[in-house]
């Protein structure tokens, strides 16, 4: 069986049998239509429709694709453990008796143990944004029609696996970003774009607010010409408005995610953004 290249936090869970802090998963709040699968192997395992909110932290799953997944006693003499039947991977722990649904069980579920494929005709599209410290703007960009999931990373650099510590220390050159997937027949590329630029101070070249250097720069990453276009028409618009525009537009690179305490920052620690205000642009 061939397995898919898994970052070190997702070789932690799945191989190692660890577990993501809680409230950090990109699939935590998910609620597209379509199956999740197996992050090692791509075996499918749930359907959406069974995927429900319970609270824990993590995602949480009433009933499993029809052997997809085993259970097997916890090494901890109490839970039961969940893994990927094809692979063996670890997924997480499964829970009865709760009373979250009809079926009584929770599946739960790490995110780094899974990938997701949409429905069928149903289309997504992503954008990647930098604008400062990656909290804010993730923060924010989540409020938006239509969007789907947003994960804080790294981008734009030149090494490979970045982590925070590198990433400030500005020799990887890479930038703070967030990837937002989004449905587009909700919000646009260019309704999300004209967001990003409502959310930060575009004018500043040094950084963004209090921090300064390099990652905190200010750049959309574009995917293809059509992106490129719309930042580009958003970008003369600001400035005939007499907006000074330090945005760069780059093209899209590796999206590097940023370690799992970052993820949900301001769900997790209850505070507000410090330098990402929402301030009306565009009519």
């Amino acid at each position: 069986m061939n397995f898919n290249q898994l970052t070190p936090e997702e070789e932690r869970v799945i191989v190692h049998r660890g577990t993501e802090r809680p409230f950090t998963g990109r699939f935590l709040s998910h609620k597209e239509a379509g199956t999740y699968t197996c992050r090692r192997c791509g075996a499918e395992l749930y359907r959406s429709a069974d995927k429900f909110e319970s609270g824990c932290g993590w995602p949480s799953f009433d009933d499993e694709i029809k052997g997809a997944v085993t259970r097997k006693p916890d090494p901890d003499g109490q839970r039961v453990e969940i893994v990927c039947t094809a692979c063996g991977g670890h997924l997480g722990h499964v829970f009865t008796g709760e009373g979250f649904t009809a079926k009584n069980t929770r599946h739960c579920v790490n995110s780094v143990s899974l990938d997701f494929i949409p429905a069928a005709g149903k289309k997504t599209s992503t954008a990647i944004f930098a604008g400062g410290c990656f909290w804010g703007v993730e923060h924010l960009m989540k409020k938006a029609p239509g969007v789907i999931s947003v994960r804080s990373g790294y981008t734009g650099g030149r090494t490979e696996n970045p982590d925070y510590k590198s990433v400030c220390s500005g020799i990887t050159g890479h930038l703070e970003a967030v990837e937002v997937v989004f449905d587009p027949s909700q919000s646009s590329f260019t309704d999300l774009a004209r967001l990003f630029f409502e959310i930060h101070d575009f004018t500043q070249t040094d950084g963004q607010g209090p921090d300064i250097g390099e990652q905190y720069k200010s750049a959309i990453f574009v995917a293809d010409d059509e992106q490129r276009e719309s930042a580009r028409k958003i970008i003369e618009q600001l400035r005939g408005m007499g907006h000074e525009v330090a945005t760069e537009i780059r093209e899209a690179a590796r999206f590097w995610p940023a370690e799992a305490y970052h993820q949900n920052y301001y769900e997790k620690t209850g505070k507000n953004p410090y330098c990402h205000i929402r301030k009306k642009i565009f009519n």
